[in-house]
């Protein structure tokens, strides 16, 4: 962030400065792969509607917001998308040069749609002229010294640790050849006699390269999308910080660097000064979107819309159980979750199951076993206020730091440049075989750690009671809990997989739901615990068991992690029997959307080191349902909702409604908009192509030997090869609760409201299963399915 000095005063310079911060929090936080967790990539612009999010980003970007006008068209002509749809979108876009009806909409969607360009930096005016590619010099300078800068261990040496990036970074590239090989005399020594702070090299160069004030963020924000993931990792280590409420310069940083770049082509090619004028007037423009823009977006809509209609067609009230279940099953509200759901539930009418977000309301801070990370098992907009630990006995703990060592020596080992080769020539024979059993699917399947978590000592039982409590109440168990209550935490297995976090639980901050579901399934079965749930009206039967159980989702196999003589073996052998043919059921209904798959082998992706689609992860998620199950029940959900149950006559307060609107709805929004992003805005916002990626510093991948690193979803992960996997859809809520209260909450919570208010997610209202209203921008509610312009 920026630190402004006393004697920057002038109205100039705190122009300047302003602009460099928003086009700052104009980026999207890329998480690193250990802990790979979804973002909305349009982050900085939820302020705005899509149409004028789509300008903002043809500008700085060149990329389109919204689906494919053919594909829109396609539905259209098919029926897909009706002309209610039509209607319905044209009414609730805010744009005022919108068709003016639904039959010169029709006829606009045939049309040709002009296809966004960014803005040319001053690297790109400088490469026409002279006939050097330099943005791929400076993607490639920038990407070599940033992935030593900021390597977390990978790599066997890193440039100036502990300094700040612009600091470092000037050392370095006052001494690289490079730039001065390609073409760009000077270079090393227009670096060493820059300013030699973020602030006073940003001004300076706003000075030198003409940037008005008008101009400066969206030409600060185009240069900060130039370097793609690096920004994206920059604004990571600022949302870290603040989370901690700190601040962090990063980002700044490498908008300096970026700019030193631009000030020294333009003085070693004065020539392109009149066409950079002329584009830094172009920036100086405000932000509208084109007639093109404006029915793309209008189009987007009917298509969600179309959606929405089926959705509810879907939703057939059910009857509330009359007799005590025998099983309760919570599981992470997930979309993968659903189809297990589905199918565990036809096993058995005493079935039932429940939807609650995968950290199950603990918010800890974890430490596996022989490990010295910290991993934050929970929503990363919030902070950890447990911690746990799956430690052993001192000796044990000991011995597996010593083996984990070995095996990182080992891999250092494989990859220093002179001791590989000498690697390769005593263990070749041997890891050629571990490589012939994995391109097979014989490789051992990883196992999850048996060393049971356990939270860490002191807490009294007032505290273990009140976090119980609190749990319960959240996810509606209250009473009539079964014998059997199954707390279900969820992981993925895949294979030589650098984003192998992604499949993992968003609930848990990218980790396994092993470690939340076992925790909690000790403190509810907890004598001290239980004694004192009574005192807040919540009904335990003496006879209710919880036990935990980790479903593995690219396999749709179910672990049990059983209590000692807590359940019968009866009891527990029949749970096992029903969990087996839910499991065969589940991989059923899945082989159907995975190429090349059936059933039998689903389970082989999951140890296939050369399997580039494991299974399809949250791909196709559109919709986040939170009401009783009997509003969900009877439908078949294709695996793309996710499910919270909720039951609002229950909710004191509304206080868990307001809990559901402000972390999982904005999860799964989060998750459902970086599918968008990399479904519609694939070089910008998504991973790129894994046959070519290579893990940078241990943080995210790139393409090929280097350059800019890749954020966001792999192209395999939303694509089948022939078609996106991915419908993009921005994310329809729908809540089983009177208006007044939700709308009580988004006034409380105005972030989350402007959310709804720009149209980044769709809210509906539920009253008995049914869609009662739904939500208008400004906070007005319309009677039913269709739209009125609010006020």
């Amino acid at each position: 962030m920026f630190v402004r000095h006393t004697q920057f005063t002038s109205t100039r310079i705190a122009q300047i400065l302003k602009a460099g911060e928003a086009a700052i929090r104009a980026i999207p936080p890329a998480f690193p792969l250990e802990a790979t967790v979804a973002v909305n990539p349009f982050l900085g612009q939820t302020g705005e509607d899509l149409a004028t999010a789509s300008a903002r980003l043809a500008r700085v970007a060149g990329t389109p917001l919204t689906q494919d006008r053919q594909t829109l068209a396609a539905a259209i002509e098919s029926g897909c998308i009706t002309d209610e749809d039509l209607a319905g979108a044209l009414a609730a876009s805010p744009a005022l040069a919108k068709p003016a009806s639904v039959a010169a909409l029709k006829k606009l969607a045939q049309a040709e749609c002009e296809q966004p360009v960014a803005l040319p930096t001053l690297a790109e005016l400088a490469a026409e002229a002279t006939g050097i590619d330099w943005p791929a010099v400076i993607e490639k300078s920038v990407g070599l010294w940033a992935s030593g800068f900021f390597d977390q261990g990978q790599a066997l040496w890193s440039p100036e640790p502990g300094a700040r990036a612009f600091s470092a970074w000037r050392s370095w590239a006052s001494r690289d050849l490079t730039p001065e090989i390609a073409g760009l005399k000077g270079f090393c020594e227009h670096v060493s006699t820059s300013p030699d702070t973020t602030e006073r090299t940003i001004l300076q160069a706003a000075d030198n390269l003409g940037i008005s004030d008008k101009a400066a963020e969206t030409v600060f924000h185009r240069l900060l999308m130039d370097l793609g993931g690096w920004a994206q990792h920059g604004r990571w280590l600022l949302w870290q910080a603040e989370l901690e409420g700190g601040t962090d310069g990063t980002l700044a940083d490498l908008l300096a660097i970026r700019l030193i770049w631009e000030e020294a082509l333009l003085t070693r090619f004065p020539e392109v000064q009149k066409r950079w004028q002329a584009i830094v007037t172009r920036h100086e423009q405000q932000i509208a979107a084109t007639p093109d823009q404006i029915v793309n977006a209008i189009l987007q809509e009917a298509s969600e819309r179309a959606f929405q209609r089926s959705l509810v067609q879907k939703l057939k009230p059910g009857k509330e159980r009359q007799q005590r279940a025998a099983i309760q099953a919570a599981f992470c509200i997930d979309v993968r979750s659903e189809i297990y759901r589905r199918a565990l539930e036809n096993q058995s009418p005493t079935i039932e199951t429940l939807g609650f977000a995968g950290f199950f309301g603990l918010p800890v801070a974890h430490q596996g076993r022989g490990s010295d990370v910290i991993e934050n098992h929970l929503p990363v907009l919030l902070k950890p206020a447990l911690t746990s630990t799956s430690h052993g006995s001192k000796d044990a703990e000991d011995k597996t730091r010593i083996g984990a060592r070995a095996v990182r020596a080992l891999g250092r080992f494989r990859q220093a440049a002179v001791s590989s080769f000498a690697f390769v020539e005593a263990a070749g024979p041997l890891y050629g075989w571990k490589l012939m059993r994995d391109a097979m699917g014989l490789g051992d399947s990883s196992k999850q750690d048996q060393t049971a978590p356990r939270l860490a000592p002191g807490l009294d039982a007032t505290v273990k009671v009140e976090t119980a409590a609190a749990v319960l109440r959240a996810m509606g168990l209250t009473k009539d809990l079964a014998p059997l209550v199954l707390l279900v935490g969820h992981t993925a297995q895949t294979c030589n997989n650098p984003h192998d976090s992604a499949y993992h639980c968003g609930a848990c901050g990218g980790y396994s739901g092993e470690v939340s579901a076992r925790l909690l399934a000790d403190l509810l079965n907890d004598p001290e615990t239980r004694a004192g749930l009574a005192e807040h009206d919540i009904e335990v039967p003496a006879d209710t068991v919880f036990l935990a159980g980790l479903h593995n989702t690219t396999t749709d196999e179910l672990t049990l992690f059983e209590q000692k003589s807590a359940v019968g073996k009866e009891d527990l052998a029949q749970l096992r029997v029903w969990l087996e043919h839910a499991g065969a059921d589940v991989r059923a209904e899945r082989a159907l959307k995975l190429p090349n798959a059936s059933a039998r082998t689903i389970p082989a992706r999951a140890l296939n080191w050369a399997e580039i689609r494991p299974e399809w992860g949250l791909a196709d998620c559109a919709a986040f349902v939170a009401a009783p199950r009997q509003v969900t029940s009877a439908a078949d959900l294709e695996g793309r909702a996710f499910l919270h149950s909720y039951d609002w006559q229950n909710d004191e307060g509304f206080k868990t409604l307001e809990l559901i609107l402000t972390a999982p709805v904005v999860v799964a929004s989060w998750i459902s908009l970086q599918y968008y992003g990399s479904s519609v805005a694939p070089d910008i916002f998504g991973g790129g192509n894994k046959l070519i990626h290579n893990v940078v510093g241990g943080i995210g991948v790139v393409e090929g030997n280097g350059g800019r690193l890749r954020p966001g979803l792999p192209w395999q992960a939303v694509h089948d090869g022939e078609h996106l996997a991915h419908t993009p859809l921005r994310l329809t809520v729908l809540i089983e609760a009177p208006t007044e209260a939700i709308q009580s909450v988004l006034t409380r919570h105005p972030e989350v409201r402007a959310l709804f208010d720009h149209g980044w997610l769709h809210l509906f209202a539920l009253k008995e299963g049914c869609v009662s209203a739904r939500y208008l921008a400004g906070g007005s509610w319309c009677p039913d399915m269709a739209t009125e312009r609010a006020a």
